[in-house]
């Protein structure tokens, strides 16, 4: 057997020809559509990047236990254990992260990798007199000053790639292609060739904008923003084409590894898997990105092709419920070896073979943030019933964070945890979390979509017995995961009195009886004003703020009230906090 894992990175499922989008220029996704299985109900599992690469590794939800995470000592490693049972596992990736402190320990699981530089602010070229690059938001200093070092080093990045073969996702497409060329003809291999794109930045050769009508290629940095939408109609449509863009881009280097497919025939002994690890929202819900709003569909539904030989059925689709930590036992089960104990994942072969169900539930989410479930038909997403992150842990034994080691000061109040079921009795560091996506998670309230109804999931469903039995099934999974017991009391899941939808009443109790917009609003400005030691200024807002205030009246304090050079960071973080919807 040999297989292939050709993996994108924001790949979105609903501008692809594949999944019936016209819009976009895509002809190799239709022409991987009719060589392969396509699958309609694929989600997301442990978000964003790493963590759902962590599920490709281990076959196990790890975003109840952790955020951002390398490879852990107690980890299976489907890469490892397929070499150790002498098939060469090769890496192709010019994602970043996997040479970050965040995502170092997961190269070295295969038995060769080929690293390609140069992607989204990669520390790749040396150049001591930098670019200037002007950002301003309300974002926390840290998150700020990352985003400013990667922008200014894409600047310097680009400078060397001025022709479509320096481009890294064509180096990266070109060394899997090398791989196959050098070894088409041999047995027991596994590539995983692993391209970033079409992830922001949307750096585009022009002659791919040009097909969407963008001469000038200057018009857009390629930086969304992971903001709600303040862009006019036409800024939003610019964005969205360079997008679109770049995933025309990425859909001819789909054709290029399709043609290697064809040249060697390895349609007859190998296993094809085409997938991402999530999605992208491109203005949908009134959002761009991902990781601060509600896991939508765009984020969450994910494109996914497999062909397998031994099955065929070229140009079908299959509705079973199927998610990422389904692939690593597929993989397992096409090489004939058996899936470790601790995996939760499931083979999708018997789906291949004829649309056999294999899973009821999928359960999905961000540390912290909304817990979600799907049976394919509804999706539940159940919000934390406290505010903050107070009581929140995370349970590792490589304490690193996206791009650094966790700092002394975050490990101070560490505690030793017993073991946990899947940690083969190693007992783990109990470290509270520190994360700003978490910190706002409840002001979206539990929800509940009916995709039959309504697939662009544009109005809440009110169906509560739908809404309680989700609720049951992720109580089950969450036991079968053996998550913290913090985390029932945080969702309210030890309650069963708990409302089911909606925001819970007992949020921000003191503000409980100004509007939900307002009281978000207001407690965000609050903390800014206590938090930044303006303690007068806060009193003074209790005395002034009344039950009947609206947004304005809020806007109109900071404007009259506050410094300001505070304005841009307390109305980035009020809106923030005010778009519940």
């Amino acid at each position: 057997m040999k297989a292939i894992m050709l993996m994108f990175d924001s790949l979105n499922k609903r501008l692809l020809s594949a999944y019936g989008n016209d819009s976009t220029i895509t002809p190799n996704f239709q022409r991987l559509k009719e060589r392969t299985v396509r699958f309609d109900n694929f989600y997301v599992g442990s978000m964003p990047c790493m963590p759902a690469r962590r599920e490709l590794h281990t076959g196990r939800y790890n975003f109840l236990h952790r955020g951002w995470s390398p490879l852990e000592p107690f980890d299976d490693s489907v890469p490892e254990l397929l070499k150790k049972s002498g098939i060469h596992t090769h890496l192709v990736t010019d994602h970043k992260h996997y040479w970050r402190d965040g995502g170092a320990t997961y190269h070295s699981r295969y038995s060769t990798y080929e690293f390609i530089r140069g992607q989204e602010g990669d520390s790749w070229k040396g150049v001591v007199d930098k670019p200037e690059y002007h950002y301003e938001s309300g974002e926390p200093e840290e998150i700020k000053q990352r985003r400013i070092a990667s922008r200014v080093q894409h600047q310097i990045n680009v400078q060397f790639m001025q022709n479509e073969d320096d481009h890294h996702l064509a180096r990266t497409i070109d060394k899997g292609l090398e791989f196959i060329e050098t070894n088409h003809a041999s047995d027991n291999w596994f590539l995983q060739l692993e391209c970033f794109d079409p992830h922001e930045p949307f750096f585009v050769p022009e002659k791919y904008l040009k097909m969407y009508g963008i001469d000038d290629p200057a018009q857009f940095d390629g930086w969304p923003p992971y903001y709600f939408v303040t862009e006019n109609a036409e800024r939003k449509s610019l964005i969205q084409k360079y997008y679109m863009a770049l995933l025309t881009m990425v859909d001819a280097y789909v054709g290029k590894v399709l043609d290697y497919m064809d040249r060697y025939d390895l349609w007859r002994d190998t296993l094809l898997i085409v997938n991402t690890d999530h999605g992208f929202l491109l203005g949908e819900h009134e959002w761009w990105g991902k990781n601060i709003m509600p896991l939508y569909n765009e984020v969450a539904n994910i494109p996914c092709f497999i062909w397998h030989p031994q099955y065929g059925c070229a140009g079908e689709s299959r509705q079973a419920l199927a998610q990422t930590i389904d692939i690593p036992a597929t993989l397992l089960d096409c090489f004939g070896l058996d899936k470790p104990a601790d995996m939760q994942g499931v083979s999708l072969l018997p789906v291949l073979r004829d649309d056999t169900p294999v899973r009821d539930y999928a359960l999905f989410g961000y540390h912290g943030c909304h817990i979600n479930i799907t049976d394919g038909r509804d999706v539940y997403m159940r919000s934390p019933v406290e505010h903050g992150i107070d009581g929140l842990y995370e349970y590792t034994l490589m304490p690193t964070r996206i791009n650094r080691r966790f700092s002394p000061q975050e490990l101070r109040e560490t505690t030793l945890h017993p073991p946990f079921r899947f940690t083969k009795q190693c007992p783990v560091m109990k470290i509270p979390a520190e994360s700003v996506m978490t910190r706002g998670a409840d002001r979206f309230g539990h929800r509940l979509y009916d995709l039959k109804a309504d697939p662009t999931q544009q109005t809440q469903c009110h169906d509560e017995q739908a809404a309680r039995r989700l609720r049951e099934n992720m109580i089950r999974m969450m036991q079968e995961s053996d998550a913290p017991e913090e985390l029932y009391s945080r969702y309210g899941l030890d309650d069963a009195h708990s409302p089911l939808l909606g925001l819970d009443p007992h949020l921000l109790p003191e503000l409980a009886a100004f509007a939900p917009q307002v009281r978000y609003g207001l407690f965000a400005l609050l903390q800014h004003l206590e938090g930044s030691g303006q303690n007068a200024l806060a009193e003074r807002l209790r005395t002034l703020s009344q039950v009947n205030w609206n947004k304005e009246n809020l806007w109109a304090f900071v404007q009259n009230e506050l410094p300001t050079e505070q304005h841009p960071a307390v109305y980035y973080k009020m809106a923030l906090e005010m778009r519940l919807d």
